[in-house]
């Protein structure tokens, strides 16, 4: 079992245009919408590929009906806690050469009350739980230390948890020492306050860290592969992908194969290659879809334990 909390959930509507112009009028080729935020992409992930998971989120307005609806057809547990605010609604705009544009809503404002209820309900349900895992941005109302509240209170039942979110938040949940991080290239970048131009860079600041307390340090770097280090190790993998449609829910989907892989007893560096394995075969998908079993036929991800340190980054 694998548990998500996402603090900020969302609608994703996705749109394909021949090219992005702006303040012209566009028709759109195609459309389609997905139940979305960080945490419900694992899950989903999870889901897809027969994973046993449950999705913790606010549901608030018609847009959290919808929400539930979208993870009720999409075969996801979830446990909705009640909001008085609505869900948010983001679009992502999609061309041909899989470029993306993102326009996110902020999300509901969230009383104390609810974000205590998000957390005991996520507690409740981690009981005998490989992961808990928190993901996304926070939305408004929502302390700054949520996700530092949750490492502490996961570890302190002797649970392991993970974190991928991003500015404050993320870095006084790093604070809090969770046994994961997967942060990409920018995200780490700001953890470390310092730009990180090659693979030996990233390396690095992973390394530093893994002393500081965390277990695993997973970076997504894109293009470039993503790059795992622990206390023991550094690996690195990357699959090609000639024809992407959309990264949006990518570096998601890599987090959930790295988690399904720890949770089946792969050593990291093979977890690694499961997550980049899931992650690439959503580049390939539209919208923020995530990859089913037969969607993972044809990717081939090439794994590294002595990664080429000197590489520049794209």
């Amino acid at each position: 079992m694998i548990v998500t909390l996402t603090p900020n959930p969302s609608i994703d509507r996705a749109v394909l245009i021949d090219a992005l112009r702006r303040g012209e009028v566009h028709r759109a080729s195609s459309s389609r919408i997905d139940p979305g935020g960080k945490g419900v992409n694992v899950s989903r992930a999870l889901a897809a590929q027969g994973g046993e998971t449950t999705a913790v989120l606010p549901s608030g307005g018609p847009e959290g009906h919808l929400l539930e609806e979208l993870l009720d057809a999409a075969g996801v547990t979830y446990a909705s806690v009640p909001v008085r605010g609505s869900v948010r609604m983001n679009i992502s705009v999609l061309e041909p050469d899989g470029t993306t544009t993102k326009l996110n809503e902020p999300g509901p404002d969230l009383s104390s009350d609810e974000v205590e209820a998000l957390l005991a309900t996520t507690l409740q349900r981690a009981e005998g739980a490989e992961w808990v895992v928190g993901c996304g941005s926070l939305p408004p109302g929502a302390p700054t230390d949520l996700y530092a509240v949750l490492v502490g209170r996961v570890r302190q039942r002797g649970g392991r948890v993970a974190i991928d979110s991003s500015g404050a938040p993320f870095a006084a949940a790093v604070a809090a020492r969770p046994n994961l991080i997967k942060p990409n290239h920018e995200e780490l970048a700001e953890l470390v306050d310092h730009d990180l131009p090659t693979l030996g860079h990233v390396r690095d600041a992973a390394r530093e860290l893994v002393t500081a307390g965390i277990d695993v340090v997973a970076v997504s770097l894109g293009g470039d592969g993503a790059l795992l280090v622990t206390a023991d190790e550094c690996a690195h993998a990357r699959a090609t992908i000639t024809a992407p449609l959309s990264t949006v829910g990518a570096g998601d989907c890599m987090l959930a194969g790295l988690l399904h892989g720890l949770s089946t007893g792969l050593d990291p560096a093979d977890a690694l290659m499961t997550g980049v394995t899931w992650g690439a075969a959503a580049v390939t998908l539209p919208g923020s879809r995530v990859p089913s079993p037969d969607d993972l036929d044809g990717i081939r991800a090439v794994l590294t334990r002595e990664p080429d340190l000197d590489r520049v980054l794209t």
